[in-house]
């Protein structure tokens, strides 16, 4: 599993709301074109499904709210889905220390694989989210 660590300056629970909220995936994760909630559990997406690149999977969510973290691993379409997880914590200097971390399937391709790269994502992630405040 890859894992990166970033500073966001936002807010820790303005931070991880706008993360775990599905709605918004589309808007900052690149190469994804789809996620719509299946389920719900305790008021929080449980299962979730994907489309990105040439791959159709389904996530399963767990939380630890208190943590402000979310973990995730597929359980449709595990060659070309991801697994992994991130937390959110006040960062000393102001802002959130966003650590995240990320194994993707091994039916992904190279360029596909570039997108998921946990560096990619948690820039895009932070830019997307202090681009709407």
């Amino acid at each position: 599993m890859q894992e990166v660590r970033v500073v966001i300056p936002r807010d820790p629970q303005t931070s991880w709301l706008a993360f775990i909220d599905v709605s918004n995936l589309v808007a900052w994760v690149p190469g994804l074109t789809r996620a719509q909630t299946i389920t719900m559990s305790r008021g929080l997406p449980g299962e979730v499904h994907f489309e990105f690149g040439t791959h159709a999977y389904t996530l399963v969510y767990s939380y630890d709210v208190a943590a402000r973290e979310v973990r995730w691993h597929p359980k449709i379409g595990a060659l070309g889905g991801v697994s992994g997880f991130a937390q959110f914590q006040a960062a000393p200097d102001g802002g959130t220390l966003v650590t995240y971390g990320i194994a993707q399937g091994v039916a992904r391709t190279d360029a596909e694989s570039k997108l998921g790269d946990p560096q990619i994502l948690m820039t895009a992630f932070a830019a997307w989210l202090t681009a709407r405040s």
